[in-house]
């Protein structure tokens, strides 16, 4: 294969990859709407060693486990990053809930004394 016919390969690797990661992404979120539901902290250092355990068992190289370790050291961070997100998202919509079921206390509701002498 010449350069140029190894790059396109890439790129199209890179696209799957792309559609795979996406896909770990939507399912991290569905873990972490769970997570919320059921009081679970997202960090579950546990899980993390075997997700780890798992990738090294499946390397076939080149990659060295240390590296391909790294990689997914990065991968699941940003996939926390994600849940925490759902998360704070989550309690955001629940409180904005809560608080437009309080008495007294509509959306957008201001007070009407200003300070100001007109």
């Amino acid at each position: 294969m010449t350069i140029e016919e190894l790059r396109i390969r890439i790129d199209e690797l890179d696209r799957q990859l792309v559609e795979l990661l996406s896909e770990r992404a939507r399912a991290a979120q569905r873990i972490g709407h769970l997570k919320a539901a059921t009081s679970l902290p997202v960090y579950e250092p546990n899980r993390e060693k075997t997700i780890y355990a798992n990738v090294r068992a499946a390397n076939k190289g080149p990659l060295p486990d240390i590296e391909l370790t790294h990689i997914y050291e990065r991968i699941i961070d940003v996939m926390r990053a994600l849940q925490r997100n759902e998360l704070a998202s989550q309690r955001h919509a629940q409180a904005a809930e809560q608080e437009g079921a309080a008495p007294g206390h509509a959306a957008g509701e201001s007070s009407s004394e200003t300070g100001n002498k007109s």
